[in-house]
């Protein structure tokens, strides 16, 4: 009989010691954020977005000119060639070529360009948002914050994307300096082990966001 007890006792303690070590479930706090909407609608986004557009309107319309003079010279050789002597032709046939070059290579160094200035500032504004997470995590005892991109579902009540462009539109910081030294106004913790480091984060979501959307 005492050696029932004993045993029941025992495992009464094991019980209580392992409950303890495993958080319950209600401890546990989840949000999600869409970065996406996030970098649409915060101040820095829709500043660096009608930037780019402006950047964008403006090759538009030079590829446009240079096309123009490439068309207009091959349809000169089209109409006039057969009447113009061979010097002519020749002279019109090398005005062409070279044009053609020049706007292939505009072309292609224009489209590089663009995507190379969306893809740093893309990156720079979702590190921003990246920092400013984790002080909302932290500062609101979320366990995690997950992006909305890689989840299947997510309940409407925990997206705290609203919050998320509220704070740092409050901010007023020059985009990318979110959390550089002591005056950067968000935690520089580490945070828990495993957890990817907000620039991190930022590497991975700005893969997948851009301003130009």
């Amino acid at each position: 009989m005492r050696q029932r007890l004993f045993i029941g006792a025992l495992f009464g303690a094991f019980l209580a010691v392992t409950s303890a070590a495993v958080p319950a479930h209600a401890d546990l706090k989840f949000a999600y954020v869409d970065v996406q909407r996030a970098l649409n609608e915060c101040d820095a986004g829709k500043r660096a977005k009608a930037e780019f557009q402006g950047r964008v309107t403006s090759v538009e319309g030079r590829l446009q000119r240079q096309q123009n003079e490439v068309q207009s010279l091959k349809d000169e050789m089209e109409k006039k060639g057969m009447l113009m002597n061979q010097d002519q032709r020749q002279s019109l046939q090398d005005q062409y070529v070279e044009k053609l070059k020049n706007f292939e290579r505009d072309y292609k160094d224009s489209k590089d360009e663009l995507q190379a200035k969306d893809q740093a500032v893309t990156a720079k504004i979702v590190h921003d948002l990246a920092q400013v997470i984790r002080t909302l995590g932290e500062r609101d005892g979320y366990t995690m914050v997950m992006e909305k991109g890689s989840i299947l579902w997510g309940a409407p009540g925990i997206d705290v994307t609203d919050q998320l462009i509220r704070s740092y539109n409050a901010m007023h910081v020059t985009i990318g300096s979110v959390g550089e030294g002591a005056g950067g106004g968000v935690s520089r913790a580490s945070g828990q082990a495993g957890a990817p480091a907000p620039s991190d984060f930022g590497s991975a979501a700005a893969k997948r966001s851009t301003i130009s959307k």
